[in-house]
């Protein structure tokens, strides 16, 4: 018999509005701007959340130990605020490939930092640039190309994406001419992620209000396209990855319905209509929202923030099609009342760290490279109460 905490329908109600708010991406063609031209990774392992505090935004900064443990470094000020409220977003911070830069969105103050990562994991405040929108909640990068999402508000506003370029000297932001584009063009979309392709060819947003996946291709001068908005095949596609071998892998909320959650698996031609490869393979969870994959492109996890589960799938790399790791959908789990949303892999992908949104901590596991299965390592608590956001190299 599962030990389950489901989620209430208040929780899920103030969730949903700020919340609910081989021929695939290599056909995407690749703009010499967005060239990862950066240097190696950094050999040091640290892992990274934000406050969203509506006094000051600040990124707290955990040094990662060989054996996977966390040691807090210190706060790091954005430059920005936060909003003092549960975003349900994914991506709210992104790293770069090689680790060296961080970004954090402010949706208290509709702007968003730029920072450089130092040896030691620790972080220096580079740039802080208008999102040119309301309520940015999610920032994606591929080498020098950056894009955000704007939410948007109940007022009309239906949300955008805007796009920058981020000097690898100096840190500064500088908006891209004529990278603004809306999103389905719906009222109240309530985009959760946006997200490059591995080639940095295109950006893709999910909409939870709308149940569609917008696609943008980019060009030689990091300009996205119009969006092509494809349906998703369930109900309030929230978080996504991609995997190594290209394929989109998308979490299906289903509106926080109990135990009904799911993943889907698509390929995306180079016009950038989505395909799907697996349609809704159950997690027999509630609420599956945040989503990784793991370097490799073996594994997928995606934490079930009404259940405080974590369910985990197989991905055959030669087809992209899903397989539950666990017939009851459970890999691993949070803790009761624990609300487990953002998720980060180590570089390596040897540790999955879960952010709690109810419980307010960090929880860790180690990942076994040749069955998937997860074991828990490491708790951190004392995490402020609408901290979001968590990525880790």
């Amino acid at each position: 018999m599962k030990n389950r905490q489901l989620i209430s329908h208040s929780w899920w109600k103030a969730l949903s509005r700020f919340s609910l708010a081989v021929a695939f991406l290599a056909g995407w063609i690749a703009p010499t701007i967005a060239r990862d031209r950066e240097a190696d990774v950094p050999s040091s392992g640290a892992v990274y959340t934000a406050s969203n505090s509506s006094s000051g935004n600040e990124v707290l900064a955990y040094k990662r130990e060989s054996n996977g443990n966390l040691q807090f470094i210190r706060a790091f000020a954005t430059g920005g605020r936060g909003n003092d409220a549960a975003l349900g977003n994914q991506g709210g911070i992104a790293l770069s490939r090689n680790g060296q830069w961080l970004l954090v969105v402010n949706p208290g103050s509709n702007d968003f930092s730029a920072f450089r990562v130092e040896p030691n994991g620790g972080l220096t405040l580079m740039d802080t640039a208008p999102s040119n929108g309301l309520l940015p909640v999610s920032v994606t990068i591929n080498g020098n190309l950056v894009y955000v999402v704007n939410f948007g508000d109940s007022a009309g506003d239906t949300g955008n994406i805007a796009g920058f370029t981020i000097d690898f000297n100096s840190g500064d932001l500088t908006p891209i001419l004529g990278s603004i584009r809306s999103l389905s063009g719906m009222t109240d979309p309530q985009p959760a992620q946006i997200q490059f392709n591995r080639g940095g060819t295109g950006v893709v947003v999910t909409e939870k209000a709308t149940n569609f996946i917008d696609t943008y291709v980019v060009d030689a001068n990091g300009v996205a396209s119009e969006p092509l908005s494809n349906l998703s095949h369930g109900v309030t596609p929230f978080g996504f990855s991609f995997s190594r071998q290209g394929y989109l892998i998308v979490s299906e909320a289903f509106a926080g319905l109990p135990d009904i959650s799911a993943v889907s698996s698509y390929s995306v031609n180079a016009q950038g209509e989505v395909n799907v490869i697996t349609p809704s393979a159950p997690t027999n969870e509630t609420a599956a929202c945040w989503i990784v994959v793991t370097d490799d492109g073996r594994f997928t996890y995606t934490t079930n923030t009404g259940s405080g589960t974590i369910s985990g799938y197989r991905i055959n790399r030669a087809t992209g099609e899903l397989r539950l790791l666990d017939p009851d959908g459970i890999t691993a789990t949070t803790g009761i009342d624990s609300g487990p949303t953002d998720e980060a892999l180590s570089q390596g992908s040897n540790y999955l760290y879960v952010l709690n949104s109810l419980s307010h901590e960090i929880i860790g596991f180690s990942v076994d490279e040749d069955d998937g299965s997860l074991e828990q390592i490491e708790l951190v608590g004392g995490l402020p109460d609408f901290a979001f956001g968590l990525i880790a190299r």
